[in-house]
Formats: structure tokens, C-alpha cells, sequence
């Protein structure tokens, strides 16, 4: 059975594109581009070369151990002494003589808490022109255990732009507790304890049912309107006006 000259051609090309890279891989390419162990001590040996700039938070903590138990109970637990301290390699080696960072003016707390919206809900934020305006954070809070001194008696303090979207809705007049129940563990770990949210169309539909007793609001049959759709995947319930 003679090969069809096609099949021919195209095994011939196959050989030379395997040869070609056999041979590129074994003879002209150096080692030390493909061997992974030369790369391997090679990368040891380049990163043991660097000067040691941090000491590290266990190295902190057998000079400041009274600091550090504080720091592992507090907000800032995750947080590396370093991480606002800056590298302190030279502090550990020689305490008297050189002197970590400490941050004492208004710029370096906002780089995490000035507010931002792509941060989790319950991260304290606050906007650092209105908030104690001038004064240094540490005069307030204490960067080892950063609990406020007076826990925020309004919601706003911690969702002020929830607050300022709702103020020019039509649920302007509506406490946040008339949607929310609130924990009261909820203002000192807001994470922890998280307020709860309506789950029902039922819920909306206590004000804006056809059957409801509130006059002034919108009314809707919650039997025909938005099918079975909550009522939030529709209606922004802080500016229902909007359309989703």
C-alpha cells in the first residue's frame, strides 16, 4: 500500500519541526536558562545577598511583649508591627541608637480608613477632613487597640454614603432600624454582628402592597409585579426611585 504523497510531506515536516526543537533544547540553548536547580540556588544566593531590612513581629515582641499581647486582642491583630512601623531590622540589632517610625500626624491612618467604596462593609472608615479635623488620630485612638472612645450613636457614622443617598429618596423619613434590626454588638464588631436585611417581598409590601395602610407610598399587586423577583433586585431600597 503506497503512503499518499501528502501524508508523506506533512511527516517529514514533523520530524524536522522535533528534530529542530531537540535540538534547540539540547544543544543550543545554555543551562543555566532551563536547569530549575542552577535557578533555584541561584535565587537563594541573589535574595540571601539583599541587606535584611525587617525584623519581623516575633523578633518585636521579645523586647515588647506587653504591647504585642494588646495588639493580638484588638482590631489591628492581622496586622505586622512593621506594617506602620516600618522596617526595623536596625532597631532590633541596635534599640538605643536607631529609632523605629511612629506615625503622628493625620496623613498615614487614612491611607486604610479614610473612606473608600470598594472596602468591606463595617471597615471603619471615616472622612478625614470632617472627622476631628487637625488633631492626630493617636490623640483619639490608641494604634494597639483602636477602639473608639464613644461607640457611634448614628448609623452614618459608619455608612454615610448610604445615608447621603437616602436622604434624597423618598425613604428619607425612614429610620434605618424600620428596615434593619440592629445587634447592639453591631457598633463594636460590625462584622461580627451584622444587621439583618428584608428577605421577602412580603416585607416591602407592608408599605407598598395594594392592601397596605400607608398612604403615600407607591402601591404595587405582589402578585402580578416583578414575578418572583425580591423587590432589591429591582428597586435600590436606599434610592428606590433608580431602576436596576
Amino acid at each position: 500500500m503506497r503512503i499518499p504523497e501528502q501524508i508523506r510531506r506533512l511527516t517529514l515536516v514533523l520530524a524536522i519541526i522535533i528534530g529542530s526543537t531537540l535540538i534547540a533544547r539540547f544543544l543550543l540553548i545554555p543551562r543555566s536558562l532551563v536547569s530549575e536547580e542552577l535557578h533555584r540556588s541561584s535565587t537563594i544566593q541573589r535574595e540571601l545577598a539583599k541587606p535584611v531590612s525587617f525584623a519581623g513581629t516575633a523578633m518585636c515582641q521579645g523586647c515588647h511583649e506587653d504591647v504585642a499581647s494588646r495588639v493580638r486582642k484588638g482590631f489591628h491583630k492581622n496586622l505586622s508591627c512593621e506594617s506602620c512601623h516600618g522596617p526595623a531590622s536596625k532597631h532590633a540589632e541596635d534599640p538605643g541608637a536607631v529609632k523605629p517610625f511612629a506615625p503622628r500626624d493625620r496623613k498615614f491612618c487614612p491611607v486604610c480608613h479614610g473612606y473608600d467604596p470598594s472596602r468591606p462593609t463595617g471597615f471603619p472608615q471615616i472622612n478625614p477632613t470632617a472627622h476631628n479635623p487637625v488633631k492626630p488620630c493617636f490623640t483619639c485612638h490608641n494604634p494597639h487597640d483602636p477602639v473608639p472612645q464613644r461607640l457611634p450613636l448614628a448609623c452614618s457614622a459608619c455608612h454615610a454614603q448610604i445615608q447621603r443617598t437616602t436622604a434624597v429618596s423618598s425613604h428619607a423619613l425612614l429610620q434605618c432600624t424600620t428596615c434593619h434590626t440592629v445587634p447592639a454588638q453591631h457598633k463594636g464588631t460590625p462584622r461580627r454582628a451584622l444587621p439583618s436585611k428584608p428577605e421577602t417581598r412580603e416585607f416591602c409590601g407592608k408599605c407598598h402592597g395594594v392592601a397596605a395602610s400607608q398612604k403615600d407610598a407607591p402601591k404595587i399587586d405582589l402578585t402580578s409585579h416583578g414575578g418572583t423577583y425580591l423587590c432589591w433586585q429591582c428597586h435600590y431600597p436606599h434610592l428606590p426611585e433608580g431602576r436596576g
